[in-house]
């Protein structure tokens, strides 16, 4: 498909009377090597953003819907799991994590990256580096400390990480990548993956090159962001080489880059033939799209949320990271979760995106001091909306926001 003048069309106005057709739609299972992803959806690591809070408040964002309007949940449940078919979301991802860093780190400091619970399997670990001794032996730790998977990251492109040979730098170095496969697959016998973009730029894709490598040296599946590292997130991701990675390997290959809604996830599955769909920056202003496309690929349709379920969804959240704080608080600093505070502001572009009043609520969180703080101007904004009889309402957003740059 690749150069033919292969268009894809993202995005359409309505999901029903532009419904895939049910084989279309995305699978409801992936195994990669003995582990199951079920349904065949992927949270994607991402720097800054997966850690076990954000990944377990996934797990859970099926519970923020229209039936409790009028009970807003006050924390997210750790007593009763939520399965993946029930959130949606069948395989999550750990931020990106440096295996020089991991493999010197004391055993304790390691908790705050690695630390998961038992309710997130199955989950992958990602590291990213340049030596292949030191993934090695990274890999190995990963391995120990009860993850169902590993996958190595060749495609930040962060100028910290490339200017290092890691991420998306290496793609400019076939023959490392190939000792990175074999002594990283040496090492472990969990399934061991890789992320990897186009190639370096347009001058340079690698992307066929590169999976049939991994395919060869024994990895257990390919995930595709469908950019160069040149592009960053700009432009559009070119599905249609994912397209040409599914036709040249067996092993499974997961396709990344601009899937906003559930109609997204099944067009990519129609249009590339991928085995699954890795969610990134979608998730983080709309936790609920690893449910809608469960709901979509079920039913052809699927609930939107409103503001109430906004509302419940965001106190949840930072409630779940206040807790985590409080929780970490007399760890060693190097464990603890970091400022909660911080965390929230960080949030609150993305979970306000498409909410009408957004700005405000925006402003008020910036100018808090405190998690307290943030969470007594969460509950005024909706309190003054419902108290003046209004429904919080939203729109749906066309676009990532414009700050959102996370290294995946």
């Amino acid at each position: 498909m690749a150069g033919k003048g292969f268009t894809v069309r993202k995005n359409w106005d309505n999901p029903t009377e532009h419904a895939m057709p049910a084989e279309a739609r995305v699978p409801a299972e992936m195994r990669v090597g003995p582990v199951l992803v079920s349904p065949a959806t992927v949270l994607a690591p991402m720097a800054g953003v997966t850690d076990t809070v954000f990944r377990r408040f996934i797990r859970q964002a099926s519970l923020f819907n229209r039936d409790q309007r009028s009970e807003i949940r006050d924390q997210v449940s750790v007593d009763a799991p939520v399965t993946n078919a029930q959130s949606g979301c069948g395989l999550l991802m750990t931020e990106f994590t440096s295996a020089d860093g991991l493999a010197r780190m004391r055993e304790s400091k390691r908790r705050r990256y690695l630390t998961f619970y038992d309710d997130e399997h199955p989950i992958g670990a990602q590291l990213f580096g340049a030596n292949p001794d030191t993934l090695a032996e990274a890999a190995r730790i990963v391995q120990e400390s009860g993850f169902d998977l590993v996958d190595l990251n060749l495609g930040c492109p962060a100028k910290k990480v490339v200017g290092s040979n890691g991420g998306s730098g290496l793609l400019r170095d076939l023959p490392r990548i190939g000792q990175i496969f074999r002594a990283v697959r040496k090492a472990v016998t969990i399934p061991f993956t890789v992320k990897f973009r186009l190639g370096w730029n347009d001058a340079d894709i690698v992307c066929i090159e590169l999976a049939r490598m991994a395919e060869a040296e024994g990895l257990d599946a390919v995930a595709l962001h469908a950019r160069t590292r040149e592009q960053g997130y700009s432009g559009q991701a070119r599905w249609e080489w994912i397209a040409q990675v599914k036709q040249a390997v067996a092993i499974p290959v997961i396709g990344n880059g601009d899937i906003r809604t559930p109609e997204d996830a099944a067009a990519m599955v129609a249009l590339t033939g991928c085995d699954a769909v890795m969610i990134g920056r979608a998730a983080a202003f709309n936790p609920w799209i690893f449910r809608q496309i469960a709901q979509y690929t079920a039913t052809g349709s699927y609930d939107q949320p409103t503001g109430h379920d906004r509302y419940s969804m965001i106190r949840a959240y930072y409630l779940a990271l206040l807790a985590e704080g409080e929780a970490t608080r007399d760890l060693p600093r190097a464990e603890r979760l970091g400022d909660p505070a911080g965390k929230m502001k960080q949030f609150a572009t993305w979970f306000t995106h498409g909410l009408v009043g957004g700005a405000k609520l925006r402003g008020a969180i910036y100018h808090s001091r405190t998690g307290d703080e943030v969470l007594a101007a969460v509950d005024a904004f909706f309190a003054a909306q419902l108290a003046s009889g209004a429904d919080p309402e939203e729109v749906a957003p066309a676009e990532f926001p414009d700050d959102m740059q996370v290294c995946d």
